[in-house]
C-alpha cells in the first residue's frame, strides 16, 4: 500500500459504508475510484492526504461531505455523479476544500434546481469546472490529451537538442567519401570496358586475316586445277 498512487475499486461492494483493506497505509495514493460499490457514507472514508482525484459517482450518498475536508484536504478533482445530493447545502460543506478545481454532479437531483449552475460557482468559488464546463461554457481539457502533448514538446526538444553545425559537417564529408567513392568505379569501369573492347577488335582481326588466306589458298588450288587439265587432254590426245 505504501507504493501505490492509483486504486480504481469500482464495482465492489462496500459494507457498513467501508470496502475491506482500504485504509490509511495508502499514504502515497492520488488517484482513488470507487464507483458503483452502494456506498452511503464517507464516515469510514480513510485519511489520504495526497490524494487528489476522487471518483463517487453512482452510490447512495447523500450528505456528510464535509469529511472530504478533514480526510482529504489536497483534492482537486470530485465526482459525485449519481449520488442523492438533493441540495445547496449538501455541497457548502466542500467549501472548505480549497484546492478543489471540477466538480461534477451529473443525474444528481441538485441539478434540477433554478439557476444550478449560477448557484454552484457562487457557493463553491475556487472551483473551475462544474460537470465538465466554466462558467463561460468552455469544456475542461482532457488530462489525457495534456499528457500526449507534453509528450511531443518533449520530442520536439529531443529534436532540437545537439549544436546543427556537428551533423551537417558529417553529412558533407559523407557526401564527399561518398561521391569520390563513385568516380572511382566509373573510372575503373571505363578502363575495364576499353580494355574490353580492344581485345575484341584484336580477336576480329586475326579472324578476318585467317579468312583472307583460306580463299587465296582455295584459289591457288582452282589455278592448279586448270592448269592441269589442258595437259591431262593433250596427254589423252596423243595416247
Amino acid at each position: 500500500p505504501l507504493q501505490v498512487t492509483e486504486l480504481v475499486l469500482d464495482n465492489c461492494r462496500s459494507s457498513n459504508g467501508e470496502i475491506e483493506g482500504l485504509n490509511d497505509s495508502f499514504k502515497e495514493l492520488q488517484f482513488l475510484s470507487m464507483a458503483n460499490v452502494e456506498l452511503t457514507s464517507l464516515a469510514k472514508l480513510p485519511t489520504l492526504s495526497k490524494l487528489r482525484k476522487l471518483e463517487l459517482s453512482d452510490n447512495v450518498i447523500s450528505g456528510g461531505l464535509e469529511v472530504l475536508a478533514e480526510r482529504c484536504p489536497n483534492l482537486t478533482y470530485l465526482n459525485l455523479s449519481g449520488n442523492k445530493i438533493k441540495d445547496l447545502g449538501t455541497v457548502e460543506a466542500l467549501q472548505n476544500l480549497k484546492n478543489l478545481k471540477s466538480l461534477d454532479l451529473f443525474n444528481c437531483e441538485i441539478t434540477n434546481l433554478e439557476d444550478y449552475r449560477d448557484s454552484i460557482f457562487e457557493l463553491l468559488q475556487q472551483i473551475t469546472y462544474l460537470d465538465g464546463f466554466d462558467q463561460e461554457d468552455n469544456e475542461a481539457p482532457d488530462s489525457e490529451d495534456d499528457d500526449d502533448e507534453g509528450d511531443e514538446d518533449d520530442d520536439d526538444d529531443e529534436n532540437e537538442a545537439g549544436p546543427p553545425g556537428e551533423y551537417e559537417e558529417e553529412d558533407d564529408e559523407d557526401d564527399g567519401a561518398s561521391d569520390l567513392g563513385e568516380g572511382e568505379e566509373e573510372e575503373e569501369v571505363g578502363l575495364s570496358y576499353l580494355m574490353k573492347e580492344e581485345i575484341q577488335d584484336e580477336e576480329d582481326d586475326d579472324d578476318y586475316v585467317e579468312g583472307g588466306d583460306e580463299e587465296e589458298e582455295a584459289e591457288g588450288v582452282r589455278g592448279e586445277k586448270r592448269k592441269r587439265e589442258p595437259e591431262d587432254e593433250g596427254e589423252e590426245e596423243e595416247d
